[in-house]
């Protein structure tokens, strides 16, 4: 399989494309960050009371 024919999703938290990556296989459905560090700034995001950024209207 190419790189370019696995799936992809955006970030909630910066919005970037991430595609699927061997370690998610089994909760692909639940990751929702492209990474740690997203993940992490997105839970203190929440945390503080501001709202998460969201998809820009196409």
């Amino acid at each position: 399989m190419k790189k370019s024919d696995l799936p992809s999703k955006d970030c909630l938290h910066c919005g970037r494309p991430f595609s699927w990556r061997k370690k998610w296989e089994r909760d692909w459905d639940k990751v929702k960050y492209c990474s740690k560090r997203c993940s992490r700034e997105a839970k203190n995001t929440r945390a503080s009371g501001m709202p998460e950024r969201t998809k820009p209207a196409k």
